[in-house]
């Protein structure tokens, strides 16, 4: 698909590929030059660890969206295709 670059170096992304890739807006991304092209991915979530009785688990620094079971179905369908 093609966009492109505003006089302030934004570039919009397609809605098409916003939703391929379930980008919201507000949603943190990181945008590598790798061999002459530019990568997008939806960046990591930041996690720390709390000790729950014994086990450590994985907390996240800001609140992430509910997992919906349609969500858990999308992502599912979309990794057999």
């Amino acid at each position: 698909m093609r966009t492109t670059i505003d006089a302030a170096g934004r570039v919009v992304v397609p809605k098409a590929l916003r939703d391929a890739m379930r980008l919201t807006p507000g949603q943190q991304i990181d945008i590598v030059y790798t061999d002459g092209r530019l990568e997008i991915e939806v960046a990591p979530t930041v996690v720390h660890l709390r000790n729950d009785d014994g086990l450590p688990v994985a907390v996240p620094d800001q609140a992430l969206p509910a997992l919906s079971a349609d969500v858990v179905r999308d992502v599912l369908e979309d990794t057999r295709r």
